[in-house]
């Protein structure tokens, strides 16, 4: 069976997460070891014991890259693994690229916890918002946010399946395209609880200062193809993978687009690496030719050793 390793973002944190798989797999806690050792703080005591700490953004995003890696590394311990390659939703893309070998684990924690900073520091609470809208087609849709005449800006930013897209901008635009939306038929707009404007223009300045952090670390071309959100591709070389990491921070996500382009290079399964079933849930909305497994405990670890070896 051909197969892709996918990897969840922001927002598939939970309380608690891995605890099982921890219990089964020393790796895990390993993992985190050193994760912890990187950032100066106890980061698997956030996990299982702090839920506001868990969910500040600073702390989220090094949490989720570790708690996927993790599930990663549990997967490649019991078997020999070959995908044909690698993506990840948004954060999820960091973890991605440590899986491959394209970028260090050290340095992948500390540098999406100055990704995290960023884009925090780049918009004041209550300013940003962003909003699912559900059951509108795409170019409706992006025809909705270029109409919007206010003041602010309105952009789509995660095209995460047909008919699942997520706006974002400033929180009066967000709110007056939101109604738009459901005057142009979406079965639902729902505002995200979420304190950071991702994928927008209002990253712009953030954008331009990550880059220096960027441009600090060494990459390499990785073991194994990982595409990525802005264009559903791989990267040419080690400063292309640098350019669309910066781009991903204000730019639009193009998960549909990406899920298609493993269909396309022959998937059959993607593999959800990570806390979470948000991305497996995506898959057959997407291309229903395709199955997906959620890895997240011992469980589903064994279902998908066996379907995969």
């Amino acid at each position: 069976m051909k197969y892709a390793i996918i990897f969840p973002g922001q927002g598939s944190q939970s309380l608690g997460m891995l605890s099982e798989l921890a219990d089964h797999f020393s790796i895990v806690k390993d993992t985190f070891n050193k994760a912890s050792d990187a950032l100066g703080f106890d980061l698997w005591k956030l996990t299982q014991e702090d839920q506001e700490g868990l969910n500040q953004t600073q702390n989220t995003q090094p949490a989720m890259l570790a708690a996927g890696y993790a599930t990663y590394r549990v997967l490649s311990s019991e078997t020999e693994l070959s995908p044909i390659c690698m993506a990840g939703h948004s954060l999820g893309e960091y973890t991605a690229l440590v899986a491959s070998g394209s970028l260090g684990f050290s340095d992948g924690i500390k540098l999406v916890r100055t990704r995290a900073e960023l884009m925090q520091s780049a918009v004041p609470a209550g300013v940003g918002a962003m909003a699912a809208i559900l059951g509108l087609e795409d170019e409706v849709l992006v025809k909705v946010c270029a109409d919007y005449s206010g003041e602010g800006i309105v952009q789509a930013v995660n095209f995460n399946s047909n008919g699942q897209v997520v706006i974002a901008g400033n929180k009066p635009a967000v709110d007056a395209t939101c109604e738009a939306m459901k005057a142009a038929g979406a079965k639902r707009a729902v505002i995200l609880p979420v304190s950071v404007p991702s994928h927008c223009s209002l990253m712009d300045d953030a954008a331009e200062k990550f880059k220096i952090a960027v441009d600090a670390l060494d990459f390499k071309m990785g073991n194994i193809d990982v595409l990525h959100n802005v264009d559903g591709a791989k990267a040419a070389d080690t400063n292309d993978i640098k350019a669309k990491l910066v781009a991903q921070l204000h730019k639009p996500v193009l998960w549909t687009g990406t899920v298609q382009a493993m269909a396309d290079m022959g998937a059959e399964k993607l593999i959800e690496a990570g806390p979470g079933k948000v991305l497996a849930g995506l898959t057959r909305r997407i291309n229903k030719s395709l199955s997906a497994n959620a890895v997240l405990d011992s469980a589903s670890v064994a279902i998908t050793l066996e379907e995969i070896k």
